[in-house]
């Protein structure tokens, strides 16, 4: 993993884990230990889909970058297919209560979502390859005119 992989996977991990943190105490607060289970739980599942997601789609990016965009909406469908199967595994338990589960899950997705964004908005990632001055133009070349001169 490169380092700005490992630097966005930390910035949207961290928000994430303080948002569960916060969840876990409303939860509590609400509706005692199985509201807290629930909370974590649901944290929990955020951030292994959202966490597995972005190294899938970073390495992909790496490796095959003209199945990005692609890759990008088949990861979408599948983290969304993933935890609908997730809430209806858990609808009907009784280890945890559900609505601070499915809370805490949509929060800390949210959550993640805006991290990653503000992430990659800050991120200075070049996108074209600068050459080296001297790289570009053979000596004696003419500088080329700005389009639309007469000169």
């Amino acid at each position: 993993m490169q380092s700005n992989d490992a630097r966005t996977l930390l910035s949207c991990a961290v928000p994430t884990a303080v948002a569960g943190v916060v969840a876990v105490a409303v939860g509590a607060a609400f509706a005692g230990g199985k509201g807290a289970i629930g909370a974590g739980f649901g944290t929990f599942v955020a951030m292994v889909v959202m966490a597995s997601g972005l190294i899938v789609l970073e390495r992909t990016a790496k490796h095959l970058p003209h199945l990005f965009q692609a890759m990008g909406m088949v990861l979408f469908m599948t983290e969304f297919l993933l935890v609908a199967v997730v809430l209806a595994v858990f609808q009907d338990t009784t280890m945890f209560n559900v609505k601070a589960f499915a809370l805490a899950l949509l929060a800390a997705t949210l959550v993640w979502v805006g991290a990653q964004t503000r992430a990659h908005m800050k991120a200075k990632i070049l996108y074209v390859e600068p050459e080296a001055e001297d790289e570009r133009k053979p000596e004696g070349a003419k500088k080329s005119a700005p389009a639309g001169s007469t000169s």
